[in-house]
């Protein structure tokens, strides 16, 4: 039995709808099960609820061989570190009772930075305490998802312009979502793994922002620049649209992080790169939504 947790989310739906059409035996935890599609909720074990919730969490991991472990983003939540933690905890407690043999967990690249990195940072404790179970891990580890841009589709299409407080001119390992879930899928399919791993997803290409600027440029057939934008000016950007402090705060100190080179001791180890180029997402991903 696999566990899915998040199963509604980017990456969580795509590794369902996978391991169901490899006619895997897989539970979900969902908060709002009306959100699965009916194949999920006709073909695979729902468990209604918070893998936040010790008591959903001992249920759903009853029997179960492997789970996969995806915390949620709050961009309200108060402390950013106790958001990961909160969900880090009773998996490792509910991993050590179910016996589970294998986590998989979608984490980020740079845990040996050894600095703070913002929203980065809880991602590595989180790492710590599942791996203090003992419990087989395989941490996949993410540089900048493409998809982040996705919120920009209407600043691209109005101004043909996108904003991040990240160095204009420095290089940033991206990956896209899709190839985050095939790299899921294998692992949670192979019940023989063992041991405790960091597995890079990283795009075969690392553009600066102003080369993602030009790129856009290509694909949409129109001037696109990028602007960077100054970290205090960027923290009250997102708080005026609800977002928390100490999130917001998170987002500055990661987009530092990676200015400063937090990915690139694994990107330039890196021997097998994911298969989807920040130009082919934008391609097939990016530009049908900006041309919407």
């Amino acid at each position: 039995m696999i566990v899915i947790t998040a199963p509604t989310g980017q990456i969580g739906s795509r590794v369902l709808d996978a391991l169901l059409d490899g006619e895997q035996n897989v539970r979900v935890i969902a908060r709002d099960p009306d959100r699965l599609t009916r194949k999920a909720r006709e073909r695979a074990e729902v468990v209604p609820g918070s893998h936040r919730d010790p008591d959903v969490l001992a249920e759903a991991l009853k029997g179960a061989d492997s789970v996969m472990c995806l915390v949620p983003p709050d961009p309200r939540a108060d402390d950013i570190l106790e958001h990961y933690l909160g969900f880090a905890r009773p998996l490792r407690d509910a991993v050590k009772a179910q016996g589970v043999k294998r986590v998989v967990g979608v984490t980020s690249l740079g845990r040996s930075y050894g600095r703070h990195a913002g929203l980065l940072s809880p991602a590595f404790a989180m790492d710590d305490m599942i791996e203090s179970t003992g419990v087989a891990y395989r941490a996949l580890a993410m540089p900048f998802f493409m998809e982040n841009l996705l919120n920009q589709a209407e600043t691209l299409r109005a101004r043909g312009m996108f904003l991040m407080p990240n160095t204009a001119d420095r290089p940033l390992a991206t990956v896209a979502t899709r190839d985050i879930a095939a790299a899921a899928v294998r692992l949670l399919a192979d019940h023989f793994w063992s041991g405790q791993d960091t597995v890079p997803v990283i795009s075969p290409d690392s553009l600066s922002p102003n080369d993602m600027a030009q790129v856009l440029s290509e694909v949409l057939e129109r001037p696109v620049r990028f602007q960077q934008v100054d970290g205090e000016t960027y923290k009250a950007t997102m708080m005026r649209y609800g977002m928390s402090d100490a999130w917001a705060q998170g987002l500055v100190d990661m987009a530092a992080a990676q200015s400063d080179g937090i990915y690139d001791a694994e990107r330039r180890a890196l021997a097998a790169p994911a298969p989807t180029d920040f130009r082919q997402w934008c391609q097939e991903v990016l530009k049908p939504v900006v041309l919407a």
